[in-house]
C-alpha cells in the first residue's frame, strides 16, 4: 500500500506539488493524468525517496526514505539511468546484489517477453532508447518488490513492449501489488487502472473510480480533457 499525505515540494517559490494526498492499495492499479508540467513526474521522485518535501509517504506503513522502505519499492524512471559501461546482464547482477537477493529466477520471463534474452552481454551505451526503457523495467522489478511505480513507463516501447507491458500490468495487479502509473497518454491506460488521480498546476483537481457498471458515467477521456482544456477560477 501506497500513502502519500500533504505532500508538497517547491523550487524556490514555485509550488510543483501542492498539498498532495492520495491513497492506492494492496492489487490496486492508480494512475496520474495531467498535462506537461502539472507536477507528476515531482511526486513520483518523492515517493522514489529523490526528492526533498514536506509532509509525509509511506510504504506498506513505513515512511518512504527507510532502508526497509525502500527494499519494497520498485521504480522505473521516465528517462532510463543506465551505466554505459555495464553490459545488461551487469545491471540486473548489480541489482541483486544491491537488493541481497539470492537469486532472480523470475528474470528470465522478463527478459523473453522484452525480447531482451540476446541482449544480455550489449552495454547500456549501445542500446536504443527502447531497449534502455525494457531493461529498466526488468531492473525495477528483480527483486519482487510490493509498490511499483511507472513514470511515463510507455513512451520509446514499440507496440510488442506495450502489449506486454499492459500484460504486466494486469498481473502485477492480480498478485496483490500496488502499481502507481504517471502519464500524459490517456489512450495507453485506459482499459486497466482502477484509480485516476488528475493533476493541474500541482494539485489534485478529480480523483475517478473505474466504474464500468455505470455506462451515464463520463468517460477518463471526457473528464480529463474537460479540467484541462476549460478555463478555470483562479486558474
Amino acid at each position: 500500500m501506497l500513502v502519500v499525505n500533504g505532500v508538497t515540494k517547491k523550487y524556490g517559490k514555485f509550488v510543483a506539488n501542492d498539498n498532495l494526498s492520495f491513497t492506492v492499495g494492496d492489487g490496486e492499479i492508480a494512475i496520474l493524468l495531467g498535462p506537461n508540467g502539472a507536477g507528476k513526474s515531482t511526486i513520483i521522485k518523492s515517493i522514489a525517496g529523490l526528492l526533498k518535501y514536506s509532509g509525509d509517504i509511506e510504504i506498506n506503513g513505513l515512511m518512504n526514505k527507510t532502508v526497509e522502505a525502500k527494499k519494497l519499492l520498485g521504480f522505473v524512471p521516465e528517462i532510463p539511468a543506465l551505466y554505459d559501461a555495464l553490459t545488461v546482464e551487469e545491471h540486473f547482477e548489480f541489482i541483486r546484489r544491491a537488493y541481497k537477493c539470492e537469486n532472480y529466477d523470475n528474470i528470465k520471463p522478463l527478459l523473453e517477453r522484452f525480447e531482451l534474452t540476446d541482449k544480455l552481454q550489449k552495454l547500456g551505451k549501445e542500446l536504443s532508447k527502447g531497449m534502455q526503457q525494457k531493461v529498466s523495467i526488468c531492473c525495477a522489478l528483480i527483486h519482487d518488490p510490493n509498490v511499483i511505480i511507472f513514470d511515463e513507463p510507455m513512451v520509446g516501447l514499440d507496440p510488442h513492449a506495450i502489449k506486454e507491458l499492459k500484460l504486466l500490468f494486469g498481473e502485477l495487479k492480480r498478485a496483490g501489488k500496488t502499481v502507481i502509473i504517471s502519464t500524459h497518454m490517456i489512450d495507453t491506460v485506459e482499459d486497466y487502472w482502477d484509480v485516476a488521480n488528475i493533476m493541474v498546476k500541482g494539485k489534485i483537481v478529480a480523483t475517478k473510480r473505474n466504474n464500468t457498471n455505470n455506462p451515464d458515467e463520463k468517460s477518463l477521456q471526457d473528464l480529463f480533457f474537460e479540467i484541462t482544456e476549460t478555463p478555470r477560477e483562479n486558474a
